[in-house]
């Protein structure tokens, strides 16, 4: 057994990710009752990720915050201004390509069960209460808002503890991290398990009718990610960024595309970020927050799926209502939760700019679950990459 684990090891995680991927595609398209068997393995990986990473979160942040000394600085500002601009940019991307590539939308009748906010005021209003949910229930419901404003809140408060409490908090830190990378470890397997499920229950014929908005989607993402990120990368530390680029995109961005949730993609960020040698003080706090808030993906989504859903309907939209719905395109993505699917919910708000009604901007988000295995794969990818790619270009090892 132990040599079977250490020749595991010897192999390297990324190869072993890139078989378990391989194997998946032709175990889901091979044999599909298999495949959808295996999505057990997929999902046990992505609910121990989502079940470990909010006590991570709360217990890192506390004891970065409980045991950081002054003169220690931490790099948060900057990252914090990279992830607005850069989703900020992501929108606009957005908006230009539906302008150079019109789409219109065959719209369905499927129903969605969920409820999407009724306004841009509602979403700045649930973003504030989580700041102040019961702590117990941050830690359940996987709230990072508050999991974050209570891990802070409590580790100013532990600064005034003894050194053996403070030492208690780092010990545990250092528990939960271990069981992090045990968890990480087993990424194969869940992987294999996704993608067989995936390919298993949907195959790819069904895409088909949806290529040409889909080409859109992705391409925008695709130079958010390849494009746009290594020029803010570049700007701010002033060397090459495509080691760094590849490096995220292909140790977060991989997982990130199979689990679909960035929320749950926060450990393997977490492990990444320390296998980096950054500040551990800045990436306790800017990673979870990034799960929340760096949300380029969900813009470009959203902008993207509500100028296709304008075109379809033949309304003329405007620069200056181009600008406007890239703006609350900015801000409401911030409010998407760190789920599956949860920038497709914010269409519906998005679309009432331009009058769209809500019957037909929820047929829209039907189209956008019918194809959110490529979209919101893509999009959660370039999301969580994203947030370790902006904490390194922040961190003094790779900042000018």
């Amino acid at each position: 057994m132990r040599s079977l684990i250490a020749m595991y090891q010897r192999i390297g995680l990324v190869p072993l990710i890139i078989i378990g991927l391989i194997l998946g595609v032709l175990i889901g398209w091979l044999a599909p009752s298999v495949g959808i068997a295996l999505g057990l393995l997929g999902t046990l990986f992505v609910g121990a990720l989502k079940a470990v990473a909010p006590i991570l979160v709360f217990v890192l942040v506390m004891a970065a915050i409980s045991q950081h000394r002054s003169g220690n600085e931490v790099y948060v500002k900057p990252v914090l201004i990279m992830y607005m601009f850069g989703t900020f940019l992501a929108a606009l991307t957005a908006v230009g390509a539906s302008f150079l590539f019109p789409t219109e939308l065959v719209l369905v009748n499927t129903t969605v069960e969920q409820v999407p906010p009724a306004n841009l005021k509602e979403v700045l209003t649930n973003l504030l209460m989580n700041l102040v949910a019961n702590p117990v229930n941050a830690i359940a419901e996987a709230n990072y808002i508050g999991i974050l404003a209570w891990a802070i809140i409590i580790g100013f408060a532990l600064r005034q503890a003894s050194d053996t409490a403070r030492t208690v908090v780092g010990d545990f830190a250092n528990a939960i991290s271990q069981v992090v990378k045990w968890v990480i470890a087993l990424a194969p397997f869940g992987i294999l398990g996704l993608v067989a499920n995936t390919v298993a229950e949907t195959g790819f014929a069904s895409l088909a009718g949806y290529a040409r908005i889909l080409m859109v989607l992705v391409g925008c993402m695709l130079f958010i990610a390849l494009v746009a990120n290594p020029i803010i990368v570049l700007l701010k530390t002033g060397k090459n960024p495509y080691p760094l680029v590849f490096t995220c995109l292909r140790e977060s961005g991989i997982t990130a595309f199979f689990t679909r949730s960035s929320a749950a993609n926060i450990p393997v960020n977490m492990n990444l970020a320390r296998k980096l040698g950054l500040h551990e003080d800045t990436y306790s706090v800017t990673i979870p927050l990034g799960a929340t808030i760096n949300m380029a993906g969900a813009a470009i989504t959203i902008n993207v799926l509500t100028l296709a859903a304008a075109h379809t309907l033949g309304i003329e939209v405007s620069f200056a209502s181009a600008l406007l719905l890239s703006l609350v395109a900015t801000i409401s993505a911030c409010g998407a939760s760190g789920v599956a699917g949860g920038s497709l919910l914010l269409i519906p708000l998005a679309a009432s700019l331009f009058s769209i009604p809500n019957d037909i901007a929820m047929q829209v988000v039907a189209i956008g679950f019918i194809i959110g295995v490529i979209q919101d794969s893509a999009e959660t990818a370039l999301n969580s990459s994203t947030d370790v790619l902006f904490t390194a270009a922040a961190d003094p090892k790779y900042a000018r």
